[in-house]
Parts: structure tokens; sequence; C-alpha cells
């Protein structure tokens, strides 16, 4: 993740981050406290709604948005290297409907 302008962690301030996402990369189901708005810039990021992992979605291209409610448990794939912008405002964190699923704590996480 890089900061491109604001504070994702400073409640109610504007922030940009870029994320990128590895092709074949899986994002399980999770969810935002607050609103969530993504824009593609490169790749295909497929975008399911729920609480549970399974095939299918939104399938979002280089350029486009969505916007993912607060506390709307979502989950996603990335078909090539997917680099997408999220704007919002702080604080920007991420509930694991799942908590083993927080890479913190996978082995091996930096």
């Amino acid at each position: 993740m890089a900061v491109v302008s604001g504070d994702p962690d400073k409640p109610g301030a504007p922030f940009v981050i870029r994320i990128l996402n590895p092709d074949g990369a899986k994002v399980p189901p999770h969810w935002h406290p607050t609103d969530e708005h993504i824009t593609v810039l490169t790749g295909t990021f497929t975008v399911g709604m729920g609480r549970t992992f399974s095939a299918g979605g939104q399938a979002l291209t280089a350029g486009s948005y969505m916007l993912v409610p607060k506390e709307m448990p979502h989950f996603a794939t990335a078909k090539g290297d997917v680099i997408m912008q999220v704007h919002g405002i702080g604080p920007f964190q991420i509930i694991w409907v799942n908590p083993e699923d927080d890479p913190a704590k996978k082995s091996g996480a930096r």
C-alpha cells in the first residue's frame, strides 16, 4: 500500500491510497467501517459481495469505479497485476470476516 495523499489512519480525514494485488491474488471476505471508493488503474479486479468467498462477482477493468458501502462484506480476485486506488474518509481499516484470514497472522508475514 502506498499513501498518495492524506492520512488513512486519521479519523475524519480524507485519504487516497494505492494498493497492488498481484495476478491471481485472492482477497478474503472482509469489510470496512467507512465507505470504500475503488478505482481500478490496471488489470481486472473482480469483486463479490458476501461473507463467504465464491466465484463470480463484478469485474472491474482499468478505469472502473465502485463504491463499497461501509460494513458491506466483500471479497475479490485479481486478473493481471491490479493496481487500485482507494479513497475515502479515515480511518481506513480492514475487518476480516474470518480473523484467521488477516495476513498479519499468516506464517512468515512481515
